[in-house]
């Protein structure tokens, strides 16, 4: 394999790579005995095709395709050991020669890490947070606790309001039929939390248990689904159950049931001291997250447009797994909201951003600072995972490879960069 570097503008690179004919033909055989199970030509047992005869039946490529797919990944792998370009985002291929007996050659176009020029992040301003603790944040507090603490109970002398638990089946049409995704049983709906279209729960306020509840909405205009978006819809929803929430009294014997204190009186105490700590956590994160923000708005750099997206495909795979693990597709997540990826995508983009710029200055820092974890440090860590994995630290340095190892130690020098910027910042 040979490899050309070309640099681009805008923090870009061209890897122009070169397979030999003979890596090419080898990949082409193992296609071969892939594929020839598969195949059947007049006169042969199946599988027992002949490849010359295979090749003169359909051509010469035929097996082209699944040996380029081989050698892709496998060289652009080698590529990227071979050349000293820190690559940010996934490549861009483009395969420019692909013929039996000649040379296999494709280009990859990818983003490379943009160089940071640092302005000033020691000594910014920052705005002080306030870490006064008042009763009505107590009494907030004593208020989310005695939510956690109800139980729900079946409402039947009265319709169902916002805020009850409203589970229904339901189905949707538009014009007459049934529409892909447009159906659900035994789905748990919090009347007013929005996370139907627009209008869906209104409609069913009012209604009771053995209910059947015709919905009427219409799409928004930017529905994810083109074939829905802007068009009227009809829901028929059978309403199989509606629970509320009954709240216990805030009492000695709510305190006794809540916490490990005997009043009231001391549990509010209890929460003040707690909603303290917390504030004055939140003050240090305030303050680390204004003070990393006046670093990047000092940087100076240029973000090329491939990493940026490649930011945002990692958040929306992320986000795509949250929504697995709480039982819903991503295609069901735009049926209900009404989103669609492009405006998601989007959405995104201004995060994604901000992600890649704090990292970027925070590793600079790191670099211009000398910024490294000690052995004590990264001891400390290596603690931290095995009680979070529940495992032997010896097993844990055993499963980190070298390059896992780096990636933790530089995670650590820019966690310390952080604490460094905000410990220099001035509060006004």
């Amino acid at each position: 394999m040979s490899l050309q570097v070309e640099k681009l503008e805008k923090n870009m690179a061209k890897l122009t790579i070169e397979v030999s004919a003979e890596d090419l033909e080898k990949a082409m055989q193992a296609a071969y005995q892939k594929a020839k199970g598969r195949i059947t030509l007049p006169g042969f047992r199946k599988g027992k095709a002949p490849r010359k005869m295979i090749e003169q039946m359909y051509g010469k490529g035929i097996f082209l395709e699944d040996a380029a797919n081989a050698l892709i990944p496998e060289h652009y792998s080698k590529a990227l050991e071979e050349c000293d370009l820190e690559i940010v985002s996934q490549p861009e291929i483009d395969v420019t020669q692909a013929e039996p007996g000649k040379t296999f050659i494709f280009t990859a176009e990818v983003a490379v890490k943009p160089e940071v020029t640092l302005g000033e992040y020691k000594g910014v301003e920052v705005p002080k947070s306030e870490t006064e603790v008042t009763d009505e944040d107590v009494e907030a507090e004593l208020k989310k606790e005695q939510e956690k603490n109800s139980r729900t109970v079946t409402v039947e002398d009265r319709g169902a309001e916002n805020g009850d638990i409203a589970t229904i089946d339901f189905e949707g049409f538009v014009d007459g039929e049934a529409f892909e995704g447009g159906k659900g049983t035994d789905y748990p709906l919090t009347l007013g939390s929005g996370s139907f279209i627009p209008g869906f729960e209104d409609q069913l306020v009012g209604a009771k248990a053995g209910d059947h509840v015709e919905v009427k909405v219409t799409f928004p205009e930017e529905y994810q689904a083109k074939e829905l978006a802007g068009k009227e819809a009809v829901f028929q929803c059978d309403v199989k159950k509606v629970e509320a929430k009954e709240l216990p009294e805030l009492d000695d014997d709510f305190a006794q049931d809540a916490s490990e204190f005997d009043t009231l009186a001391e549990y509010k105490e209890d929460i003040k001291k707690n909603l303290t700590e917390k504030k004055e956590k939140e003050a240090r994160a305030a303050k680390e997250n204004a003070a990393v923000d006046k670093a990047i708005e000092n940087a100076q750099m240029e973000i090329p447009d491939a990493m940026l997206n490649t930011q945002v495909r990692q958040m929306l795979d992320d986000f795509s797994r949250r929504m697995q693990s709480q039982g819903l597709t991503m295609e069901q997540y735009f049926q209900f909201t009404g989103m669609t990826l492009e405006k998601m995508q989007e959405e995104m983009k201004p995060q994604a951003l901000k992600r890649i710029q704090t990292r970027l200055v925070l590793e600079k820092i790191a670099e211009v600072e000398n910024i490294q974890p000690t052995d004590e440090e990264v001891e400390e860590e290596f603690k931290k995972m095995a009680d979070a994995y529940k495992m032997e630290v010896e097993k844990i340095k055993e499963l980190l490879g070298d390059r896992e190892l780096e990636q933790m130690k530089k995670d650590m020098a820019v966690q310390k960069a952080v604490t460094l910027v905000a410990d220099e910042a001035k509060e006004a």
